[in-house]
């Protein structure tokens, strides 16, 4: 199978310290780049899934957020810390000593000191085990949106490459006649000036020109890529590269096919032929 580098996966994931939601999107990118966007209190994380991504992923920049909401129920639990509060007390009544005052300490001015009041903190490391795992949800289901974008990917580029077969058939069926068309042309030429040639010199021009317009070579060449590149396709994996130099070498073939060209029908399939890699390279960009 081939991935696509373009792909986005949403996983929300709820529990009784709350609820989070995982987002991972990914364009096209030479090289394998990965970006967070974590709440502060998880990115001790961050590590563990750069690796994870590492590990999954070949090529693409890749977005990955966490949007977190604690369940205020979970830390409804309250505690007093008895010694500062004792503390506290204390010098209160020390300070209504030495001014001469006498009242009551207001219970709750004590409760507001700093530290009297303490709350249970949240479990984080459970918390970070049940993120892990939604993320590792959500991973697998981002691969599988690449993995269904380059199955589209690739019966595209394959239909792509049947039709490049016919234009090399098409050509390869054509070139006797237009051999033949330009033999006699440049037999009538001859004639219209006059000039008299022995067989053996008319021979000679006529195979140099063949020569210099024969394309067999070119489209044994592109018959050679098209079976290379479908290849590389069935094969799949992190393909993306191998694919692009594919492209460069029918590139190199259509434009040799062009400059041989001797006939309308040659060059309209060699403008045919670069529309057609054109539309291969643009969905290779995105291959991973």
């Amino acid at each position: 199978m081939i991935y696509s580098m373009t792909a986005y996966a949403r996983k929300e994931v709820k529990s009784e310290w709350g609820s989070a939601i995982w987002e991972i999107r990914s364009v096209n990118q030479r090289y394998l780049e990965t970006y967070f966007r974590l709440p502060e209190q998880f990115r001790g994380i961050e590590p563990v899934l750069r690796e994870r991504f590492r590990k999954r992923l070949a090529r693409g920049k890749v977005e990955c957020s966490l949007r977190f909401e604690a369940n205020p129920a979970a830390n409804t639990e309250l505690s007093i810390n008895a010694p500062l509060a004792e503390q506290v007390i204390k010098a209160a009544n020390q300070v209504m000593s030495m001014t001469g005052e006498l009242s009551r300490i207001n219970p709750f001015q004590v409760m507001q000191w700093p530290g009297v009041m303490e709350s249970s903190e949240q479990d984080l490391d459970t918390i970070n085990k049940d993120l892990l795992t939604a993320f590792d949800d959500a991973l697998s289901e981002f691969i599988e949106a690449r993995g269904r974008e380059g199955d589209n990917m690739k019966a595209l580029i394959e239909a792509r490459l049947e039709s490049i077969n016919q234009e090399v058939v098409k050509v390869r069926a054509r070139m006797p006649e237009i051999l033949e068309w330009q033999r006699e042309r440049l037999t009538t030429k001859f004639e219209d000036a006059k000039i008299e040639l022995d067989s053996t010199r008319v021979e000679q021009e006529l195979i140099l020109l063949a020569q210099k317009s024969d394309v067999a070579e070119e489209l044994d060449r592109l018959d050679s890529h098209v079976k290379e590149t479908r290849n590389i396709l069935n094969k799949g994996g992190a393909c993306g590269r191998r694919l692009d130099f594919m492209m460069q070498e029918f590139n190199r073939e259509s434009n040799t096919l062009a400059s041989k060209s001797i006939s309308a029908d040659i060059t309209a399939s060699g403008v045919e032929l670069k529309v057609l890699i054109e539309q291969m390279r643009e969905q290779i960009q995105n291959i991973e």
